[in-house]
């Protein structure tokens, strides 16, 4: 009986040390919030487009240049891509980061968890892209906040979730056939997306065609470098039946459906920048990305469905 107690007073201290570890990450999440309210609303506050000036780059290019707020030192398609990020991030991901907390507060459920782990996985991704992407601004302290805050919070949120215990609550039989698709079209698709640039540009010993005032694209290296593989990654784990599999598979769905409405939203501001998109590019680019956004979203709601805790 005594043994019983000493391992009933060891696993209650275990809950409460977890719940104290999981407050601690509430407030660096509402921390998080905040970075994204303030960085999103001077990128949009930047969206005047009438001064531009042209410069030719250290490639021997001319390059437009944006000339205009935070965004003033970056190159015109890039600064209406990151403006166009912008309204993504702050109307639609910062209420569901939002959303995500609060459940998470009030249940403290491996779903709620779950749920909010893919939610700062988009955060941190979008903390990437901006981090090492923008030209260097005012708001450098606070990329570099983000990222940080978006990296480690990721980190402990997934520590803090029984991958086994997931697994047994997970009534979806997974991988199905549909889901398998999915995910190969999705890794493949962005090394089809971006790789003809890079053997491009090796053949021809150039640099990339769009690589503008760049010494590199922080895209390329994030889809392919990480993204791509850790899909792959996952299928691999959902068919050994491990629980980290379904982690990230909740992360990569969660991830395409966001990035497909981003897309969107970045070709729409360049159209009303009055940049000319190629067909062919908004036929293999934005159609796909947004596709496959779509089946994201079928099955991100799906996994969520199927979790009976």
């Amino acid at each position: 009986m005594l043994e019983g107690m000493e391992e009933y007073s060891y696993t209650n201290k275990r809950g409460n040390n977890m719940i104290r570890r999981l407050k601690g990450i509430d407030i660096l999440i509402f921390f998080i919030i905040l970075l994204l309210i303030v960085i999103t609303t001077v990128g949009i506050c930047s969206i005047e487009i009438d001064k531009s000036y042209t410069i030719t780059n250290q490639y021997g290019d001319n390059v437009k240049i944006f000339g205009n707020g935070i965004y003033a030192h970056d190159s015109y398609p890039k600064a209406l891509g990151n403006i166009g990020s912008d309204f993504t991030i702050l109307f639609l991901v910062v209420p569901m980061l939002a959303i995500a907390l609060v459940q998470e507060i009030k249940r403290r459920t491996i779903k709620s968890r779950l749920f909010l782990a893919s939610a700062i996985a988009t955060v941190l991704y979008y903390a990437s892209s901006i981090a090492f992407g923008v030209t260097y601004n005012s708001l450098a302290l606070i990329y570099i906040a983000l990222f940080s805050c978006s990296l480690f919070a990721l980190i402990i949120l997934v520590k803090s979730i029984n991958t086994f215990e997931l697994r047994k609550i997970q009534k979806w039989k997974i991988p199905s056939i549909g889901l398998n698709v999915f995910l190969i079209m999705s890794g493949t698709s962005l090394f089809v997306a971006w790789l003809p640039d890079i053997i491009t540009s090796i053949i021809n010993g150039k640099s990339l065609a769009l690589i503008e005032i760049y010494t590199t694209e922080i895209t390329y290296v994030l889809d392919m470098g990480i993204i791509s593989p850790m899909i792959f990654i996952c299928i691999f784990l959902l068919k050994k039946n491990d629980g980290l599999g379904d982690v990230l598979l909740a992360i990569i769905l969660k991830m395409c459906s966001i990035i497909g409405i981003m897309i969107s939203v970045v070709t729409i501001v360049k159209v009303i920048g009055g940049i000319i998109l190629p067909i062919p590019a908004l036929i293999t680019q934005l159609a796909t990305f947004v596709v496959l956004a779509s089946f994201a979203a079928y099955f991100d709601f799906k996994l969520y469905r199927n979790i009976k805790e």
